[in-house]
């Protein structure tokens, strides 16, 4: 799920599109879906929470959400986004308030997938540096 302000809008693309080439399905709130689909991407639009029934809050519960992008902006989206918010922590679901957070964590989810992960020590790290 991918709801975020304005001026993140752009930003929101290269990790919408990775996820999708990854095979998962994008849901977004009305405005990021219709400025991810004006970029090309295949994104479903959802309610948000004031826009009535069913809406995200709905699909996170119902097991319809693995990973939440939300960034805000106002006193409306923060209302909206306690409630969202609070139903992925409760559900476990990773949450994520910043573009550079989704971005890190959709780097994750594409290295975990490639199998491309190696894991050192940061001793390890430290050695080669030097």
């Amino acid at each position: 799920f991918i709801s975020v302000r304005e001026n993140d809008k752009q930003r929101a693309v290269l990790p919408a599109q990775s996820l999708i080439k990854m095979g998962f399905t994008v849901i977004a709130t009305r405005g990021t879906a219709a400025f991810l689909a004006d970029q090309g991407l295949d994104v479903t639009p959802i309610n948000k929470v004031l826009e009535g029934r069913p809406h995200i809050v709905d699909a996170i519960k119902n097991g319809d959400v693995q990973l939440v992008v939300n960034t805000t902006a106002g006193e409306k989206s923060l209302a909206d986004s306690k409630s969202i918010r609070r139903t992925a922590l409760v559900m476990k679901i990773p949450y994520y308030t910043t573009m550079a957070g989704a971005e890190a964590a959709v780097a994750a989810i594409r290295a975990l997938s490639n199998q491309d992960l190696d894991v050192r020590s940061l001793q390890d790290y430290a050695q080669r540096s030097q």
